[in-house]
């Protein structure tokens, strides 16, 4: 018979496994579980080094390519080039927007003969490719540079006014007062003057021949080069028959500043690309193409086209005797005692202000059209109000999103309008049509003493305050309707979110005062109230000669 108890394994101690410690229990196995893991890392690693034994084997050790340093040499000299003056800026850019893809040909050449000197050895070599991303930066410089090119014109109106920084950058400057042209021309001559980049000051006289000063700016590194660029953008003056011309063919690193006396009786045409433009004392109207640039007018006879490229400009005109044209982008416009139908239609970027205006006036822009008669009082515009004092009407107002008050008005009203209050105060009885089709907006009609109208109106969300007893019905939406006086103008008035007021005023004159008196003692007088005139440019000092 054995002696082991039973149930009990063979070798086991008596009283069977002592009990472990679960501390220790869970120590070794944590133990057991990184030694394994190590054990799988190892082996990972031998994996990956038996790989690239068995592939990398018959290659030496990878050395650089000569690509990377070839490059770096190349870019720097043509920067050295650049900056010397050696290579013209502008010039190099256009060459390299053109032919930049030659770098990757010959790039890649390069590469190949690598590939073949290697093929030479008893282990070939393995080049390194850290210039690839150098290639692709280059790549993506060359494909800007070409797109720049195509499409300069757009690039280069887009830097802000008489913007050289691409010219100047690095640069000094050198100036030179070209010899005063004085040419003959023939009564009542058509006198042209183009200038693509400077500014043009156009002054009329009593005088049968036009006068030309050009102060030239040249931005070059030597007195040599600075003479070429005044040779190439040099005035000059072609008269055939009644046809005057007077040119500066420009340059890109040059600037030529005019100014020009022309005969009273000369019908000008101004076309200036880069720089300001100033016309006074003209006799015969004149006809402007501003690509980037500010007009300032004043004291003309005749009418005025003014035509924009950019809004980069503002235009400012004054004391102009005949009507008035302008179309385009531009930034301020202000206009004061024109006498003359306005009409001006594109997009102002920054304000509109008018005033005393004789004739009758259309305003159309991408948010708002406006038309009018006479204006003896002003009026402002801008991104968010539209305020008008004193004008004669028939007034028809559409736009959104903008605060409108208008305040004295001699004639029949109508106004559209989204997202914006409406006040309107008509100085007579006069019919009112006025309309907030959506959005928020609450409308006020001042009514002056003797007012005499039939009102209709209603609100989709809003409360209805008169001070004549109309009736007003409705709970959310609600409506007025109802004489005041004989009833004899018609008040049609709508809103959807907002209040409609209905309001007695304290009047203004019958009829409106007669326009300002404007001086005839040959200066041209100071525009009134106008914040955005400027006063033309003084004469620059006497440049240095070089």
């Amino acid at each position: 018979m054995s002696s082991v108890p039973p149930n009990v394994p063979p070798g086991a101690p008596p009283g069977g496994v002592p009990p472990y410690d679960p501390h220790t229990q869970w120590r070794v196995y944590r133990e057991q579980q990184k030694a394994a893991w190590r054990a799988q890392r190892d082996s990972w690693k031998a994996q990956k080094y038996a790989w690239k034994a068995g592939v990398g084997g018959p290659y030496a050790p990878r050395v650089p390519s000569i690509v990377g340093p070839l490059i770096l040499v190349a870019i720097g000299i043509i920067a050295l080039l650049v900056y010397s003056g050696r290579i013209d800026a502008a010039q190099f850019w256009e060459w390299y927007g053109r032919w930049w893809p030659l770098m990757l040909i010959f790039a890649g050449l390069a590469m190949l003969g690598e590939w073949a000197l290697d093929l030479r050895g008893k282990a070939p070599v393995r080049r390194g490719g850290n210039y690839v991303g150098l290639l692709i930066l280059l790549a993506i410089v060359g494909v800007c540079a070409s797109w720049t090119h195509a499409n300069w014109n757009w690039v280069h109106t887009g830097f802000g006014d008489n913007d050289d920084f691409f010219n100047t950058l690095g640069r000094p400057q050198h100036d030179l007062d070209q010899e005063v042209l004085n040419t003959e021309v023939p009564a009542g001559s058509v006198i042209s003057i183009e200038n693509p980049r400077g500014d043009v000051s156009v002054t009329a006289g009593d005088t049968s021949t036009v006068q030309i000063n050009a102060h030239e700016i040249a931005y070059a590194n030597s007195d040599s080069e600075a003479q070429k660029i005044f040779q190439a953008e040099a005035a000059h003056v072609t008269v055939s028959g009644k046809t005057v011309l007077v040119k500066s063919a420009g340059h890109n690193n040059g600037r030529v500043n005019l100014t020009v006396i022309v005969p009273k009786s000369g019908q000008l045409a101004l076309n200036v690309n880069r720089g300001d433009v100033t016309a006074a004392g003209l006799g015969s109207g004149v006809s402007i193409n501003a690509g980037h640039g500010d007009v300032r007018l004043s004291d003309i006879q005749g009418s005025v086209q003014v035509h924009f490229s950019n809004d980069k400009g503002s235009i400012s005109a004054h004391q102009i005797k005949g009507d008035l044209t302008a179309d385009g982008r531009c930034n301020d416009l202000t206009l004061s005692e024109i006498k003359g139908k306005v009409m001006v239609n594109g997009d102002i970027f920054g304000e509109a202000h008018m005033e005393n205006l004789t004739g009758a006036s259309h305003l159309h822009t991408s948010v708002t059209d406006l038309q009018f008669g006479d204006l003896p009082g002003d009026l402002t515009l801008n991104d968010d109000d539209l305020r008008i004092t004193e004008v004669k009407g028939p007034v028809r107002v559409e736009t959104h999103s903008k605060n409108i008050d208008l305040t004295q008005i001699y004639g029949d009203t109508y106004v559209s309008d989204r997202d914006g209050n409406v006040s309107i105060a008509p100085a007579g009885p006069f019919s009112i049509e006025a309309k907030i089709s959506s959005g928020h907006g609450d409308m006020e009609i001042t009514l002056p003493p003797n007012a005499s109208a039939t009102v209709t109106g209603n609100t989709r969300n809003g409360d209805v305050l008169s001070d004549y007893p109309l009736s007003i019905s409705g709970e959310e939406s609600k409506s007025v309707t109802g004489k005041i006086g004989g009833g004899n103008a018609k008040i049609v008035l709508s809103a959807d979110v907002g209040d409609l007021r209905i309001k007695k005023g304290s009047g203004f004159p019958a009829t409106p005062p007669p326009p300002a008196v404007t001086s005839d003692d040959g200066a041209p007088p100071v525009p009134p109230n106008a914040p955005h005139l400027k006063a033309p440019k003084t004469p620059p000092p006497a440049p240095v000669t070089q």
